[in-house]
């Protein structure tokens, strides 16, 4: 399931699922390798103390459809990305009512959904998060239950679902039912099989972090503009930010210009970024834009090409023509 659909006020979110909206019986249980199981409710997290986040997701697949050959997977184009404003609480503060036990290294994390999935009749959504990482207060991951200030709609997780910032979407599990400490690394289909980057030439790796993007949100692709000077705008993300700087070229393989990039308004969130263009030249342009963050990461040129299509950053190329 794909889609993009309105949400709230002014805005539009992906909706990315792999199998169809679940019954939730409205609890979430923790347990597992932890020496107080605890069952929480909707009523119970909105009794805790509340934390708002602003919080990019991409889907791990986004931009699949520019690679070669097609890769397998959801066709997505270039728009599986969308920020949101995230209300619920602390992941480490659920953890530490269940009190983990000592020499526990993993956290499980499961859904409602579930359904037929390949060679499996029916199998459920888990994703896992290391025991360090999930109960850390600095990775601030929430078990949010609210979205832009209103309770989530069963497309994006309702009750209550996960918030992993930085990570692509598949971290942030939707319709979470249950958490589970595990005192084993967890081996699962959505960690083993699939959200696995396939190299060719290079050991397997797990789907984790955003990698360093820009986009052009306008002008759109294909348009057409007056001769003039036109202000190219876009949003810039990744998940070792924040962003450094962005580029703009205005040919195939011309020059690269600083374009201006507007502070981090949250840790978590796409940065603005806009180029003044003195497009004096009638005829057909080129436009393309890359991100460098502060880890020093650049977007490739060209696509890093991988048998599931994730991960896919390379530079967005467009063209418009001037009038």
């Amino acid at each position: 399931v794909a889609e993009i659909e309105d949400y709230a006020p002014m805005m539009a979110y992906l909706v990315r699922s792999n199998f169809a909206l679940p019954a939730h019986d409205g609890t979430l249980a923790i347990g597992g390798a932890v020496r107080k199981p605890v069952t929480l409710t909707l009523d119970d997290l909105r009794a805790m103390p509340a934390v708002e986040r602003a919080v990019t997701l991409e889907c791990a697949g986004n931009g699949r459809l520019t690679q070669t050959p097609l890769p397998v997977g959801e066709p997505w184009g270039e728009y599986a990305v969308s920020t949101a404003r995230w209300t619920g609480v602390p992941l480490y503060q659920v953890l530490a009512q269940a009190q983990p036990e000592a020499g526990a290294v993993d956290v499980i994390f499961t859904g409602a959904d579930h359904g037929p999935y390949y060679q499996y009749e029916d199998i459920r959504f888990v994703r896992s998060l290391t025991l360090t990482h999930a109960a850390d207060p600095t990775a601030e991951i929430l078990v949010a239950y609210e979205m832009n200030g209103e309770p989530l709609r069963p497309d994006h997780g309702a009750p209550f679902r996960l918030i992993t910032p930085r990570w692509y979407g598949v971290a942030s599990v939707k319709w979470l039912q249950r958490i589970d400490v595990s005192t084993e690394p967890y081996q699962g289909e959505f960690e083993t099989s699939h959200y696995m980057y396939e190299w060719t030439d290079r050991p397997h790796e797990r789907v984790t972090l955003m990698r360093v993007r820009a986009r052009i949100t306008d002008p759109a692709p294909r348009s057409v503009i007056p001769v003039g000077t036109y202000t190219i705008r876009g949003k810039a993300w990744t998940g070792t930010g924040p962003i450094h700087k962005v580029e703009v070229s205005l040919t195939g393989e011309g020059d690269w210009l600083r374009a201006r990039l507007e502070p981090s308004a949250s840790p978590y969130q796409w940065q603005d970024w806009s180029f003044a263009w003195h497009a004096v030249d009638p005829g057909r342009h080129t436009l393309r834009a890359r991100a460098t963050d502060a880890a020093g990461n650049t977007q490739p040129d060209i696509p890093i090409w991988n048998r599931l299509g994730y991960g896919n950053n390379a530079v967005e190329v467009i063209y418009v023509d001037v009038l």
